[in-house]
């Protein structure tokens, strides 16, 4: 439409912004609610593809933890972690699977992470994309809480999405090698 051009207002769909005194069309809530998970969706998209770019050097914190006194499987675990890029999340099955493990011994280990957040055991998440647990806290109900809210900023500044039942948009990382 040109800028010249007048779009035809509907009375029944159309109300004026208040700031600019311009016709806005009125979007059914359904719609709007796909709409905004689809934006969601690009953005965490752009995210992550900017945060491989610039793909964490994770040599020290391997170095950090071979060098620790963790079990062998704890060290597994976590220089495991150390493959999952920012912007992106794991699940505990995928983990799990990658290791041969299960993913109760898997959140075990995290559980146990001495090096957090530098190794990033805020990026795994429950299958389904539920924050699962967090600082050996496991999150029920409403998903709020302390530790689970300090999980959401972690993941939130890497440009992971999270919708407003708490759980993350897209599809879990498992480039594991």
């Amino acid at each position: 439409m040109a800028i010249s051009q007048k779009r035809k207002r509907n009375p029944a769909t159309d109300e004026d912004n208040a700031e600019t005194g311009m016709p806005i069309k009125k979007i059914p809530r359904a719609s709007l609610d796909k709409t905004r998970d689809i934006l969601a969706m690009r953005t965490v998209t752009a995210k992550s593809k900017r945060a491989q770019a610039e793909a964490e050097d994770m040599t020290p914190q391997l170095a950090r933890i071979a060098a620790s006194t963790r079990t062998p499987f704890e060290k597994r675990v976590l220089s495991a972690l150390c493959q999952i890029p920012a912007g992106r999340v794991s699940t505990y099955g995928l983990l799990s699977a990658h290791l041969q493990s299960s993913p109760r011994a898997v959140g075990g280990a995290l559980r146990r992470n001495p090096f957090a957040p530098r190794v990033p055991c805020h990026r795994v998440v429950a299958t389904g994309g539920s924050l699962g647990g967090f600082k050996g806290k496991w999150v029920t109900g409403d998903g709020e809480g302390i530790t689970i809210d300090e999980k959401k900023k972690l993941l939130r500044a890497e440009g992971v999405g999270i919708d407003a039942k708490g759980r993350v948009l897209g599809t879990p990382w498992s480039g594991f090698v």
